[in-house]
């Protein structure tokens, strides 16, 4: 898909697989052999890389050029790949598949998936606070406290732990979106609010592009919902009807099929709505957005 301001998710998603190889390259000394050749399967897994292609889109959006961008992709996709590895667990999901490959847990082991995560973790604070000639002190200390928020307690953490409580369990709908919006949101809406660190947004803009990454986190959890009844775990590269079997609460708990659809259609229009208000061309990040809602994987 090419846009008019020279974005091409193809392209981005290509420059950013370059851009791990790099970094595991330059990550391998060092590392125990079996450790870094785990982490090499988990990051090199075939994902949609959703979260840095938000960070370059927006990025895009202000004019930034893209070498600026490709350290706070690289930590965004390390944190939300050692979240993938240890939700896998036989802990959390017990899930054998995730990307179109086994799990690292099970191409591997249990305990190696564990480091693996602790790893990867690490990796993204290492990168992130690393000295840069692309951005100053400030930007990345602003970054580091977005992105520790997104991943912890009050973020990702909190959301795998609600998830966790809420097998079995029927909560209400709010419920069930407050779950999404820190188990999946907090880790998009970092992406998105990260480049706009890198691009110096004012606090307006801020504003806006958080309701937008919250509006589009949510909506990315409930295809994700629909996706699990109705496609295959060929095109999804993972497990399918993980969450009916397991009794997790999902949208689809709340809402009929064809109301979580209509509300994923919904939360587009509130997305593009957001948009406008931005005096920036804004085709990258629309582009994204309905990528989420009409994706088939």
């Amino acid at each position: 898909m090419t846009l008019d301001i020279d974005f091409d998710l193809t392209q981005q998603q290509q420059h950013f697989e370059m851009q791990l190889m790099q970094l595991l390259t330059t990550t391998q000394e060092n590392v125990p052999d079996r450790l870094y050749q785990a982490m090499r399967y988990t990051l090199l897994a075939k994902g949609k890389r959703i979260r840095p292609l938000l960070i370059y889109a927006t990025g895009a959006c202000f004019g930034v050029p893209t070498k600026h961008l490709d350290i706070p992709a690289l930590a965004v996709e390390c944190v939300h790949t050692y979240s993938l590895v240890h939700d896998d667990l036989p802990a959390m999901d017990n899930d054998a598949l995730r990307r179109g490959q086994l799990t690292c847990h099970k191409a591997f082991d249990e305990a190696t998936a564990i480091l693996v995560g602790d790893a990867l973790q690490n990796l993204a604070f290492e990168i992130l606070s690393q000295p840069q000639h692309e951005l100053n002190a400030a930007q990345q200390l602003k970054m580091l406290n977005i992105l520790a928020k997104a991943s912890g307690a009050k973020g990702m953490v909190g959301g795998q732990m609600l998830d966790m409580q809420f097998e079995r369990h029927q909560p209400p709908l709010h419920e069930i979106e407050h779950m999404h919006t820190l188990k999946t949101g907090a880790l998009i809406r970092a992406s998105i609010l990260m480049a706009a660190v890198v691009a110096n947004a004012s606090t307006a803009e801020f504003s806006i592009l958080t309701r937008f990454s919250d509006t589009i986190g949510l909506a990315f959890q409930i295809k994700d919902d629909i996706l699990d009844i109705e496609s295959n775990a060929t095109l999804l590269g993972k497990t399918m009807g993980v969450d009916a079997t397991q009794q997790k609460a999902s949208i689809l708990t709340a809402l009929s099929l064809t109301d979580a659809k209509q509300k994923s259609q919904s939360l587009l229009q509130q997305a593009t709505t957001c948009l406008q208000e931005l005096s920036h061309s804004t085709e990258p990040l629309l582009a994204i957005a309905k990528f989420i809602i009409e994706r088939d994987y």
